[in-house]
């Protein structure tokens, strides 16, 4: 158990929290959110002990152990993967190394032998003889394979990394487990078994995520950041966001109908209390008026920019036909004679642990890169925008963000650039920022905005809920929902996938499995 004990942060004359009291109980998952800037990493970080609060204190009994998920995906480059992950448990670990330093001593003493005698007592207490298979068990569940647990940390991937870092959170049963974002750069494979793990966690979990199927899933409480204070919501994020809309709208009618009995109340005022034989009337009713009381309806700080695709023209019957594309990368062979035939009503979701293969097929598709044989050829009524993993060239000029919409814009006028930017949560000044110095979530909403502007009849993704928040991610899943023509993406959020495809598509080193269903259809015909 941790508990926030009257916590305030201040950074100058922000005020980020405001005295916050809440308890995270063992058994539950909370699931922290809120939006870009409300402050959840910084409110980890005060649970962590990383940063200290301005007023308050966070509480936790001394015996128990708190566990983090490290960003630093470099900070362990010398280690090897499975000494990485046992090093989790700290004090587990200064005893691996002690004893081991004292056995290898040369001279070793009967002083020593009493003290390693100690050391292994404690080392059997804590279970330390099932170290190395428990920290082996959380790689393999996270799909990292035995032929990489003897490798050093900077000889593995980016999204390998994360996989060992989140298996050095989770190791040896911490008491708190804190967790930002441990989804990024897992595959879906790897993100189900994370659900399962944390499902069956008996600890206290405390979780930063933007994926609303992992929060729907493993979540029993929603603890929301807004207006500087934490409330927290019994159940998952569904029936958070249900409560909170159902809660905004009952205190809107309530308002609405004391507004109309305010007005009811003026106007017979205004209309007797001239009248003698009505005076009374009117003064019984002005203090009745006075006793009228609104509820505050604070702004959110949620917003949700609008976004929607249009096709300027509809397709024609051919749209995309893909014939034995093979592509080699350094020696790693990742498309192995891909033949695909898309059709007018496709919503194609790649999905699969192959991403580096999912994002070259799309970069051949979009002439960014050529196939080593094969040929694909699109439809001559067919129009493509793009969305690329990677968007970092996109942004690289000396523009503002209207400068650089502008180049995009058939309608060459700023007003219009400027309302359309507005949409897309840039208003005002916000729109004259540089682009070369603006957030990944910034960015991710410039390149929709380009997207919505070509008016293409296909819509190429790659990863597009990376860097976005919630409520960014919920407007991009309707907008795509709505769309009508195709759209080929790859994604890991899971409700995305199986709100928007209607054709799974999994690269595999031998060619593709392709199914016409939804996303769910297929995970249960993959377990059957």
């Amino acid at each position: 158990m941790i508990s926030a004990n009257g916590v305030t942060l201040r950074f100058g004359k922000r005020t980020l929290f405001e005295n916050v009291n809440i308890t995270f109980a063992p058994g539950n998952c909370y699931g922290l959110i809120g939006a870009n800037g409300a402050g959840k990493t910084t409110f980890l970080k005060i649970l962590s002990g990383e940063i200290e609060p301005s007023q308050g204190e966070i509480t936790m009994n001394p015996n128990e152990r708190l566990s983090v998920l490290k960003q630093n995906h470099h900070e362990y480059e010398e280690f090897q993967v499975l000494e990485t992950v046992i090093m989790g448990n700290s004090d587990l670990y200064s005893i691996m190394k002690e004893k081991d330093a004292l056995y290898a001593k040369p001279d070793f003493s009967e002083e020593d032998g009493i003290k390693a005698g100690e050391l292994e007592a404690k080392f059997a207490e804590m279970d330390g003889w099932n170290a190395e298979s428990d920290a082996a068990m959380l790689l393999t569940g996270l799909g990292l394979e035995t032929e990489f647990h003897d490798k050093y940390m900077k000889d593995l991937t980016e999204a390998q990394k994360v996989k060992v870092l989140l298996a050095q959170a989770l190791f040896g049963n911490p008491d708190v487990l804190l967790l930002d974002e441990p989804t990024n750069y897992l595959d879906l494979e790897a993100i189900e078994w994370l659900q399962e793990f944390l499902i069956n966690f008996e600890n206290t979990v405390i979780v930063v995520s933007h994926d609303r199927y992992f929060l729907n899933t493993v979540c029993t409480h929603i603890a929301d950041i807004d207006f500087g204070k934490i409330q927290v919501y019994t159940g998952n994020y569904d029936f958070w966001y249900e409560s909170s809309q159902l809660a905004l709208k009952q205190m809107k009618d309530s308002n609405k109908k004391k507004e109309e009995k305010i007005k009811e109340l003026q106007e017979f005022i205004r209309r007797f209390s001239a009248n003698a034989s009505k005076s009374k009337q009117a003064t019984s009713r002005k203090k009745l008026l006075e006793k009228i009381e609104l509820d505050e309806i604070k702004p959110s700080n949620r917003k949700y920019p609008y976004i929607h695709f249009e096709m300027d023209r509809e397709p024609g019957k051919e749209i995309l036909f893909v014939e034995n594309i093979s592509k080699e990368v350094e020696g790693n062979k990742l498309l192995n004679n891909i033949s695909i035939n898309v059709q007018k009503e496709d919503k194609i979701a790649f999905v699969g642990p192959m991403g580096l293969a999912k994002t070259e097929l799309f970069e051949i598709l979009t002439d960014n890169s050529i196939q080593d044989s094969g040929e694909y050829k699109f439809g001559i009524t067919t129009s493509v925008a793009y969305f690329p993993k990677d968007n970092t060239a996109e942004f690289q000029k000396d523009l503002t963000i209207t400068e650089w919409l502008m180049q995009y814009s058939k309608v060459k006028e700023e007003t219009f650039v400027r309302s359309f930017l507005g949409r897309m949560l840039f208003s005002g000044e916000e729109a004259l920022k540089k682009v070369n110095v603006l957030s990944g979530g910034e960015r991710v909403r410039c390149m929709f905005a380009k997207m919505m502007l070509s008016g293409a009849n296909i819509l190429i993704f790659d990863e597009p809920t990376n860097h976005l928040d919630l409520e960014s991610i919920t407007a991009l899943n309707n907008g795509l929902m709505n769309y009508k023509g195709v759209i080929l993406f790859t994604s890991h959020d899971h409700q995305f996938v199986q709100t928007i495809a209607n054709r799974i598509i999994e690269i595999t080193p031998h060619g593709i499995i392709d199914k016409r269903m939804t996303y769910d259809e297929y995970l249960e015909s993959k377990h059957q």
